[in-house]
């Protein structure tokens, strides 16, 4: 039998790829690696992924805003100091007779100036005010300051989902990789025994030489799938541990999860779960709140500010000014015409009060419709699971069928091939399957709002 030009180049190709080192399965290093849960991938990545702690110190922040807020409820003190050298020569100039006559002559008896001081002069100022009409608005303000915090707080809930999420997609793409990867090395050893009977049966003329070519072909095709498979596993272990935060070459096998929960099969529930857990609903809650808060605040700039107040007062190196001035009394402050000023302002937080209420009945209908959607996703993705496992295994067992007659020789190796192409087929079919149904899983517990 005379071989063609591309025939000798393929099975030259095909004894390069055989020469090489044997692909070794058994001495995974990954075998030997602790087990890595998906519970404690999620608690690892909570306590240490990067993004999320810079968010958890944006909630840190906003309780010390809080605190300052808090301040101003209690009283003001202002310190003034002023030192400086006259550019001029100030005095005072009292005249002739102006105490009038004591013994018949007059007080002064002439005109006299006094300087009013000599080098360095000045005044000191202290101040300290009570509040006590802004208390009302201080609490207003207060309370506005503690919604935001717990606004960021929300926002952080927010970010730490996203993480759970995204190390959730991780940690299953690395589960349906090790599935994919598992088959493969099947596949593997199914080409390796269908080549080992292939030569027997070449050596006695039963087979052609061409198909156990064509065999060879398929099992380097294998060995190269599993390869690229195994490489793709740890490009996505270094994405996890990445996510978590922690080194990339860390070493793990993951776990087999559950693939049903309550909320997956009754949808009120998962509609209340979500209504209950997504922290956009409590964002949008908390907008409304704040918004009123607003809209009081600016209705409390109608109120006059009223404060209890000490007053101290020294000028600093004067000749006749009195030293000490103690005052103690009320202050009142406030601007009667404002041109409107503050109605305007009244009537537009109004309108952002009603525009926070409309948001919020928008975000929750955003909500059901998302896990509605999410939750017929994964029904879908379940049941094509389903079908794709249930493809796969008559697959196989056709196969298994197959390689029994091959062995027996009531069947030609051209059925075997194409057998095993059939099952590698079902095999990615299932694969993708799984993935979509991992994906959709994921997807539907962000929707619920889960950590």
């Amino acid at each position: 039998m005379w071989l063609t030009a591309r025939s000798v180049g393929a099975f030259c190709f095909i004894l390069l790829a055989l020469s090489s080192p044997p692909i070794l399965f058994a001495d995974d290093p990954g075998d030997a690696a602790p087990v890595l849960t998906l519970n404690n991938a999620i608690q690892i990545a909570i306590a240490n992924n990067r993004p999320l702690q810079i968010s958890s110190l944006e909630v840190n922040k906003s309780k010390w805003q809080v605190a300052s807020a808090k301040t101003k409820r209690l009283p003001i003190i202002n310190t003034y100091l002023f030192a400086s050298g006259n550019l001029n020569s100030p005095s005072f100039t009292f005249p002739r007779d102006l105490f009038g006559p004591v013994n018949g002559s007059p007080v002064p008896a002439k005109d006299v100036s006094v300087q009013l001081s000599s080098g360095v002069t000045g005044n000191a100022y202290v101040q300290i005010a009570q509040p006590i009409s802004q208390l009302y608005k201080v609490h207003l303000y207060v309370r506005e300051q503690e919604l935001s915090g717990d606004h960021t707080s929300q926002e952080y809930r927010a970010a730490r989902q996203n993480v759970v999420s995204d190390v959730k997609q991780a940690y299953y793409a690395v589960l349906q990789t090790e599935s994919a990867l598992d088959a493969a090395q099947v596949t593997v050893k199914q080409y390796e025994e269908t080549d080992r009977i292939s030569l027997q049966y070449v050596s006695q003329e039963v087979v052609l030489k061409s198909e156990s070519l064509e065999v060879k072909a398929k099992l380097a095709q294998s060995q190269y799938e599993v390869v690229q498979l195994n490489n793709n596993l740890q490009t996505q272990k270094e994405h996890l541990n990445d996510l978590m935060g922690r080194d990339i070459e860390t070493p793990f096998r993951t776990e087999q999860v559950p693939t049903e929960t309550v909320e997956e099969i009754d949808l009120k529930v998962a509609q209340q779960a979500a209504l209950s857990q997504r922290p956009e609903l409590k964002e949008a809650e908390i907008n409304v709140q704040k918004a009123d808060y607003d809209r009081r605040l600016a209705k409390a700039q109608y109120i006059p500010d009223v404060s209890a107040a000490f007053h101290y007062l020294t000028p600093i190196n004067t000749s006749i000014l009195p030293q000490n001035i103690v005052a103690a009394g009320m202050e009142f402050s406030w601007d009667p015409f404002d041109w409107g000023q503050r109605r305007d302002e009244v009537k537009q937080k109004s309108i952002t009060v009603e525009q926070s209420q409309i948001q919020l009945k928008q975000t929750q209908s955003k909500i059901l419709l998302d896990v509605n959607n999410h939750f017929r996703k994964l029904q879908e993705s379940r049941q094509l699971l389903g079908v794709a496992q249930a493809a796969r295994d008559a697959s196989n067992e056709k196969l298994r069928e197959v390689n029994d007659k091959f062995k027996q020789q009531t069947v030609l190796l051209r059925d075997v091939l194409q057998q095993q192409t059939s099952v590698a087929n079902s095999e990615h079919d299932y694969e993708q399957a799984l993935l979509s149904f991992w994906s959709a899983k994921a997807e539907f517990e962000k929707a619920l709002g889960e950590e």
